[in-house]
């Protein structure tokens, strides 16, 4: 195993800046790439499928990864384990270039995260989104993937030094949420659920429940989309999860469902080749002018007891005019057990 961050031969260890990746998508001089982006055939602000940056974001995150790793594993392979709160600050179109800057920001044991900027060129350029990527080195020298050891990154610099802590910080935030999620309700939050539920008896009632803001579709995985031996790419499964979610969404806004922000996706199991995918989206709260959407994924192999969880993703949306103003939206009623959990954990994260 590698004790150092240097290869054989190097003197300097390697460094965050050392681990940079940059990925242009040529929008302005690939008229057919900018058509594949296209969400919809006609003239608007925003014009471009939030699912296909998040397919070539996942990629681009891989590369950064992968480019580290084989440094010291020539044969590994790494795979995503989760994405984390993309906030998307400025809408994005197909008559710009679009560029994504990855580096390394932490490398923990086996994982790293990732962190890469999506910015527009050209005129009018603007930052669009920041991204972080939890990426996990493995093994491909058995049939079963183990994780393998990573050797730390150096942080020179103050900037790279603050990149680390904020990492630190984000994992740490992670598993406060993990077990605030398992939390019974305060005595507000079970007040508040209470009131939810009284205003359904009445006999005048017209809100809309969550249970009929519900979405499924199901796949066949195919070779098509393998990426490592015998799995399926990842980033293409989180596209369809937002694609369905995205449609969900569209049953609650009346105008235009845009994306604000990811809050978080997890990659729990592999998909193999030949499994049966079920995709679900549920719309889980609204708040003011947006609308939060949970997308999970089950997997379904050919032996009946073969099935597991594969990705969980809670979306927000914003519904907005013409113009990109937001837009309000009508409140959903939680009705199920399972439906006031899935609202109050969209409630502990909303946005207005």
């Amino acid at each position: 195993m590698p004790t150092n961050n240097t290869l054989p031969g190097d003197s300097k260890p390697l460094t965050p800046r050392d681990t940079r990746y940059i990925f242009v998508l040529p929008f302005s001089t690939d008229p057919a790439l900018g058509r594949r982006f296209l969400a919809r055939d006609c003239e608007m602000v925003g014009n471009i499928r939030f699912g296909k940056l998040l397919e070539t974001l996942d990629k681009v995150a891989e590369n950064t990864a992968l480019a580290y790793v084989h440094r010291f594993y020539p044969d590994a392979r790494v795979v995503t384990a989760a994405i984390d709160n993309i906030v998307l600050r400025n809408p994005a179109d197909t008559n710009h270039d679009l560029i994504f800057s990855a580096q390394i920001n932490h490398v923990g044991t086996s994982s790293m995260e990732v962190g890469i900027r999506v910015e527009c060129l050209g005129a009018g350029s603007s930052h669009l989104a920041t991204c972080y990527f939890t990426m996990v080195a493995r093994s491909t020298d058995s049939h079963e993937a183990k994780s393998l050891k990573l050797p730390p990154l150096t942080y020179e610099q103050d900037v790279e030094l603050k990149r680390y802590n904020k990492a630190e910080l984000r994992r740490q935030a992670y598993r406060e949420g993990l077990a605030k999620a398992e939390e019974m309700p305060s005595l507000d939050e079970y007040l508040f659920l209470k009131k939810l539920h009284k205003e359904q008896e009445s006999p005048d009632f017209t809100g809309l429940r969550a249970g009929e803001l519900v979405l499924e579709s199901t796949y066949r995985a195919y070779p098509e989309q393998e990426n490592v031996p015998k799995t399926v790419f990842g980033g293409y499964l989180i596209r369809k999860a937002y694609e369905l979610a995205a449609i969900a969404a569209e049953m609650v806004a009346k105008d235009r469902a845009v994306p604000c922000q990811v809050n978080r996706i997890n990659f729990n199991q592999p998909v193999l080749l030949g499994d049966l995918l079920k995709f679900t989206a549920r719309v889980v709260f609204t708040g003011k002018t947006t609308i939060t959407v949970q997308s999970d994924i089950e997997r379904f192999g050919r032996n009946a007891d073969d099935k597991a969880l594969s990705n969980s993703c809670l979306f927000t949306f914003r519904n907005v005019d013409h113009e990109m103003q937001a837009q309000p939206v009508p409140f959903i009623y939680p009705v199920t057990y399972a439906e006031d959990a899935r609202f109050l954990n969209a409630y502990r994260q909303r946005l207005d």
